[in-house]
């Protein structure tokens, strides 16, 4: 059984709710969103799931962040120097924008992700834009130093741990899935930004592929016990439907919500 921390590093809260679905109509009312890093733990073994992004890619976007990735891990006793595997669910800036931060992690990967994100579909600025060109050149030199892990479609980290390519919002894009005391939990990240894209089948407005979008809704229900195990990327209701961790920006989600998630 592994422990399952949702670390909250940034927020945004100025967006409506057409940022969030394409079909929507009540789409000028507000719709804040939460920006998080995942840990997994089983004694002393953790895999961290996501980066974050640090304060230079925060002030090149105008997106401040809350706490810095490596101070948001420290309550949880986090040196990021020994941190040795980081699985990057997409390559987007804010996933995988503190790579760096994490010097001596290998990589898990999906293959399709880091040919979408060096492939021609970079030459279209709308598919290049949530990516940023220095964190996909430091997962390449971390490739060239022998440190990135490729997978192709499902595969398995460790026992209790596996990875299952998406698709949908990028095109290599992969959910985590993990057993935890409650049963399989998955780690979603953006293949449903919240559950109202999950439950409500409503698609997120970056998309490269609306059918693995929503084939991808129908994935996350599969590999999980129960829908309420499915954690969305983004939405500031798992801080309600979780209890608050180790420190007030941590969640601890292993154990189970402890109220009821409309699905």
């Amino acid at each position: 059984m592994w422990e399952v921390h949702a670390v909250k590093y940034a927020d945004r809260n100025a967006r409506t709710r057409r940022d969030s679905f394409i079909f929507d109509d009540n789409h000028d009312a507000p719709h804040a969103m939460d920006y998080f890093m995942w840990v997994l733990r089983r004694g002393d073994q953790i895999v961290l799931v996501d980066t974050g992004y640090d304060n230079d890619e925060a002030a090149a976007r105008g997106r401040p962040i809350r706490l810095d990735p490596r101070a948001a891990l420290q309550p949880l006793g986090i040196d990021p120097a020994d941190v040795t595997n980081v699985i990057v669910t997409h390559l987007h800036y804010d996933h995988a924008g503190g790579l760096h931060l994490f010097p001596n992690a290998t990589l898990h990967l999906q293959a399709a992700e880091m040919a979408f994100a060096t492939g021609p579909c970079m030459c279209h600025d709308t598919l290049r834009a949530p990516f940023t060109a220095g964190h996909i050149c430091e997962a390449i030199q971390r490739l060239y130093s022998g440190k990135v892990v490729f997978h192709d479609g499902d595969a398995e980290l460790a026992e209790g741990i596996t990875v299952h390519r998406i698709g949908g919002h990028s095109r290599g894009l992969q959910a985590v899935r993990v057993m935890t005391g409650a049963g399989w939990m998955v780690l979603a990240s953006d293949a449903a930004h919240f559950y109202e894209n999950l439950f409500a089948r409503k698609p997120f407005p970056i998309v490269v592929d609306m059918q693995d979008m929503l084939d991808g809704f129908d994935r996350l229900r599969q590999l999980a016990s129960k829908p309420e195990l499915i954690i969305p990327g983004h939405d500031p209701l798992v801080r309600n439907y979780f209890p608050a961790g180790v420190a007030d920006h941590i969640f601890r989600l292993d154990p189970g919500p402890i109220r009821k998630i409309p699905t």
